[in-house]
């Protein structure tokens, strides 16, 4: 699948062109330029082989798209003396044979470690569960695991693909839940969209978790489930689509609004877009004292006065737009301090941006395309995010979830709070020092070590010390 008007090449379609070419002193610098004219960037190049009749060499680049690579393959080839063996994209590569397994903990070398880990000696570790269920987080997998569930009906931005196709997305969350908070989860893809089913095959096999992490699933039916199975099951229940997104628009809102002098309970917001992330992220903002959010979906802007069909949107049209304010996203945006979009993209332009309050903050969230292309947003914004790798201030999930889990662990906490979400933005917030504070800086890098730590921290402070939480989600 090639992407469009993508801005740079991007390592999500890095491909590796194994070339042969003449031995020459000029044979690497003629690939090289030609590469570059070709509008790809070099990542690598290695030689493979080295003969008198010919040199082997892998040639790795970033490129636009699926089109571009083989273009880039094309031009390599008309090169004098060159000959292309073979295209590799490296993303399908990065997935053969899926990124999960699993290995065991503790050493299988001879008849007493069988002994000890199955038959007769695990019968003993059964029969102490049975007597204290509380073993369980003792002597199982269960203190450190976690589901992530799906139903494939909402798969990054691309829609119902099913869970066939929703697989590889929970491989790598489940993969960056062990990189980075060593938390061991596992993808449980439902081959059902019936939100009875979902909920009673979660109840089902929860035993075995000690966290639910719903992902990709469509909303209304996303805000049932995770309802339902929050008051069903003992363990916290965590839809990373909504509360994850939240948790990172606050911490990078915060500072933001930090950087350009403003406060969050003054500032007008705009949010475009009504479902699984945007109504969490208008009820963590409003929770934080957000007074001023315009809520827009494709029928306008939400307000108490306008009929709303669903649950969270009414909830969203009873706790926003005090002024009543109405019209399309256009109508609504001129002014505003600070546009959310967790929409669609392409939706504004250069003008609508300029059209904002002075020192606007405008995350553009919509993948893969942003609701404004960020360069054009970054002509009038003081300050312009999106949900992009290959863009300064990625809002990511990533930030959020292996702490909050791992947080959520080591409490060993039965439910999800506001509490707790509120802490992690502002500890994932506090990251980012007033020296390091910048335009292309509101949130630390996923790789900065000190992230999980500090939202576990956090979490866990929350889920140990706080009161009964009457909106906990």
């Amino acid at each position: 699948m090639s992407v469009v008007g993508r801005e740079a090449p991007s390592p999500g379609y890095g491909v590796t062109i194994r070339v042969v070419t003449t031995s020459s002193a000029t044979a690497a610098g003629e690939l090289v330029a030609a590469l570059t004219h070709a509008g790809a960037v070099l990542t690598a190049l290695d030689v493979v082989e080295s003969r008198p009749e010919g040199t082997t060499i892998d040639v790795s680049c970033d490129t636009l798209g699926v089109e571009h690579m083989y273009a880039v393959a094309d031009r390599l080839g008309t090169l004098a003396g060159v000959q292309v063996r073979s295209v590799s994209d490296r993303t399908f590569l990065s997935h053969l044979g899926g990124k999960l397994a699993v290995e065991p903990k503790v050493p299988i070398r001879h008849r007493d470690d069988l002994a000890r880990i199955y038959t007769p000696g695990v019968a003993r570790i059964s029969q102490a569960i049975a007597a204290n269920p509380r073993n369980r987080y003792n002597l199982t997998i269960k203190r450190n695991s976690v589901a992530v569930v799906t139903d494939g009906s909402a798969v990054l931005g691309l829609g119902n693909l099913g869970p066939d196709a929703a697989l590889p997305v929970m491989e790598g969350k489940a993969a960056l839940f062990k990189r980075f908070a060593n938390i061991d989860a596992w993808p449980v893809c439902l081959a059902t969209q019936d939100v009875d089913e979902i909920v009673r095959t979660v109840e089902i096999v929860a035993s075995t978790y000690g966290g639910i992490n719903l992902e990709d699933i469509a909303a209304p039916r996303c805000f049932e489930i995770e309802r339902r199975l929050r008051h069903t099951l003992d363990i916290p229940v965590f839809h990373d689509d909504q509360h994850g997104t939240a948790i990172v628009v606050l911490a990078a809102l915060r500072n933001a609004l930090r950087l350009v002098g403003k406060t969050l309970c003054d500032a007008r917001i705009v949010v475009s877009g009504v479902g699984a992330a945007g109504t969490a992220i208008i009820r963590l903002l409003v929770a934080e004292g957000a007074a001023h959010i315009v809520a827009v979906d494709r029928d306008g802007a939400l307000h108490r006065a306008k009929r709303e069909a669903s649950e969270a949107a009414r909830w969203v049209a009873e706790h926003t737009n005090p002024e009543r304010c109405t019209g399309t996203l256009r109508q609504v945006l001129p002014g505003a301090d600070v546009f959310i979009g967790v929409s669609a993209g392409n939706l504004l332009d250069e003008a609508d941006v300029a059209a904002m309050a002075r020192d606007s903050i405008v995350f553009a969230l919509a993948n893969p395309h942003p609701e404004i292309d960020t360069g054009l947003a970054r002509r009038h914004a003081a300050v312009v995010a999106s949900g992009r790798s290959d863009e300064l201030n990625q809002i990511n999930n990533v930030l959020v979830f292996p702490g909050f889990f791992r947080g959520l662990l080591d409490a060993r906490s039965r439910r999800v709070t506001t509490a707790m979400k509120l802490a992690a933005a502002h500890a994932l917030a506090d990251l980012v020092s007033s020296d390091q504070l910048a335009p292309g800086y509101i949130v630390p890098s996923v790789f900065v070590p000190e992230v999980v730590p500090a939202v576990a921290a956090a979490v866990e402070a929350a889920a140990l010390g706080g009161a009964p939480d009457p909106d906990a989600d």
